[in-house]
């Protein structure tokens, strides 16, 4: 069998891929949480549906993930991403998660997390001429 690697956009494709990792893990957690996964999609609207912003992120066995976070810049500093957050932190404590992890650039909102208790657990330097932090906020 000859075999090759292959570039695409294919989504069924990286679902298999993903999937094929789910299986490996499944078996190297503890069994109440094996099953735990949950898509986390919040969102900034009005009445007409608008959207200005949201906060896409996913529960996985004991932890939320945060993957975007933004709230369009006229919105910013009026409390919208610190409510964005707090719904997701309600989130995970219903779901007995133990904390939130995410990750921001130096010129996004890294002084925005800290100030809501997230703390940086790593760095990487030079990217793309910024700064890459990842935080943390135990619950």
């Amino acid at each position: 069998m000859a075999l090759h690697i292959a570039r695409g956009m294919n989504q069924e494709d990286k679902i298999i891929v993903r999937d094929k990792l789910i299986a490996f893990n499944y078996f190297h957690f503890p069994e109440q949480l094996r099953d735990k996964y949950q898509e986390v999609n919040l969102f900034i609207k009005n009445d007409d549906g608008h959207i200005y912003g949201g906060l896409i992120g996913e529960i996985c066995w004991n932890w939320m993930e945060v993957h975007i976070l933004i709230v369009d810049e006229q919105l910013r500093h009026q409390g919208y991403g610190t409510k964005l957050l707090m719904e997701a932190e309600k989130l995970a404590r219903e779901q007995q998660c133990d904390f939130i992890k995410l990750d921001t650039l130096s010129f996004q909102a890294l002084d925005f997390y800290k100030n809501q208790g997230y703390q940086i657990y790593g760095t990487i330097a030079n990217a793309g001429g910024h700064t890459h932090y990842y935080l943390k906020k135990d619950l």
